[in-house]
C-alpha cells in the first residue's frame, strides 16, 4: 500500500516551481488558477522571492499548497488510483484534501490565505514563539513544557518524531523551556524562525477564523481517506473533517502517530508530494517503509514507472 503525503510550512524556497512550470503546462495552469482565486502575483513571488515575503504565512501557506498540487497534476494521476491514504504536515492536510478532491484548487488556495493571516494576525508578533526539542520524545517534550509553563501557554505544538517535537506558546515561557531542555534530558533545543506561535491554545482567534471561513465551504468526501493531524486516523465524513480542520489550528499536530498508524494498516511506501522534508520524520518512525519524494520532472518521470 502507499500512502502521499504533503509538507508543511518551513518547505518553501524560491525558485520553488519554476523548472517544473516550465517544463509542464498542467504545472503553469495550477499556478495560474492559485494566482487568480488570490487576485494576486503568488507563483512570481515564488519563482523570484523575496524570500522575507515568501516566508509570510499568508504567503507560504498557499505557495506550499499549489507547489505540491502542481507537482501532483503534471503525474497526471488519480489519486484512488495510485494512493489508499493521503496525509499532510499541518498546512499540507490542506494539500492533502485539494488532492483528494475534498476542497477545488481555489477554495483551497483562498482558505490558506485566510488561514495564514489569521494565524499572524492572532498574536502580536514577538509574544509568542516555537522550539524544536531534539532528541526528546512526546513524553519528555511534555514534561519539559510543563515545568516551562509557570502559568503562562506552553505546549506541545508538532510531535514530528520519536526524536523532535516541536514546543509553542508564550515567549518567555519557551524561553524558559530552551533554557531547562537540556538539563531535562533533550538533547538539545532550537528556537525556531517563526513568525507566530502555531498549534496552540494562543491561536484560538485564528481557528474561529477558521470555523467561520469554513461554514460557508462545501467539503466533498475525499476520494481516499484523509489522516488527520488531530486525530492520526483515518477520515472520510465531510462534517468531521470541517471540524478537525478547526481543532486543528489550537491542536497539535500528531504526525508521529499517523505516520505508524498508516504503516501499521499496511503502508509500506510514502510518497512527499513537492517537497523533501517529511521523508526523514517517516524514516525514523517506520524504518522499514520506502521514502520517496517527488519535487522535480525527473522525479515525476522516475515514479511514474513504478505506478
Amino acid at each position: 500500500m502507499r500512502a502521499f503525503i504533503f509538507p508543511g510550512q518551513g518547505s518553501q524556497t524560491v525558485g520553488m516551481g519554476a523548472a517544473l512550470a516550465g517544463a509542464s503546462r498542467a504545472a503553469r495552469d495550477v499556478f495560474d488558477e492559485v494566482d487568480e482565486a488570490l487576485g494576486q502575483n503568488l507563483f512570481r513571488l515564488m519563482r523570484e522571492g523575496p524570500d522575507d515575503e515568501l516566508k509570510l504565512t499568508e504567503n507560504a501557506q498557499p505557495a506550499i499548497m499549489a507547489h505540491s498540487i502542481a507537482v501532483l497534476r503534471t503525474m497526471g494521476v488519480r489519486i484512488a488510483d495510485v494512493a489508499s491514504f493521503v496525509a499532510g504536515h499541518s498546512l499540507g492536510e490542506y494539500s492533502a484534501l485539494c488532492a483528494a478532491g475534498s476542497f477545488d484548487l481555489a477554495t483551497t488556495a483562498k482558505l490558506l490565505k485566510l488561514r495564514g493571516q489569521a494565524m499572524q494576525q492572532a498574536v502580536p508578533v514577538g509574544e509568542g514563539a516555537m522550539a524544536a526539542l531534539l532528541g526528546a520524545d512526546l513524553t519528555l517534550a511534555q514534561k519539559i513544557a510543563e515545568a516551562a509553563a509557570q502559568g503562562e501557554v506552553c505546549t506541545v505544538a508538532n510531535d514530528n518524531d520519536p526524536s523532535q517535537v516541536v514546543i509553542s506558546g508564550q515567549k518567555a515561557a519557551i524561553d524558559r523551556a530552551i533554557a531547562i531542555a537540556k538539563d531535562m534530558g533533550a538533547k538539545r533545543a532550537v528556537p525556531l524562525p517563526v513568525s507566530a506561535p502555531f498549534h496552540c491554545p494562543l491561536m484560538q482567534p485564528a481557528a474561529e477564523a477558521m470555523r467561520d471561513a469554513l461554514s460557508y465551504v462545501e467539503v466533498q468526501q475525499p476520494s481516499v481517506p484523509v489522516f488527520a493531524n488531530v486525530t492520526a486516523q483515518p477520515e472520510t465524513d465531510p462534517d468531521t473533517i470541517r471540524n478537525q480542520l478547526v481543532e486543528q489550528v489550537t491542536g497539535m499536530v500528531r504526525w508521529r502517530e499517523s505516520v505508524a498508524n498508516m504503516f501499521d494498516a499496511g503502508v509500506g511506501e510514502f510518497v512527499e508530494i513537492g517537497g523533501k522534508v517529511l521523508g526523514a520524520m517517516v524514516k525514523r518512525i517506520a524504518p522499514d517503509a520506502k521514502i520517496t519524494s517527488v519535487v522535480t520532472i525527473d522525479d515525476i518521470e522516475a515514479l511514474a514507472k513504478e505506478l
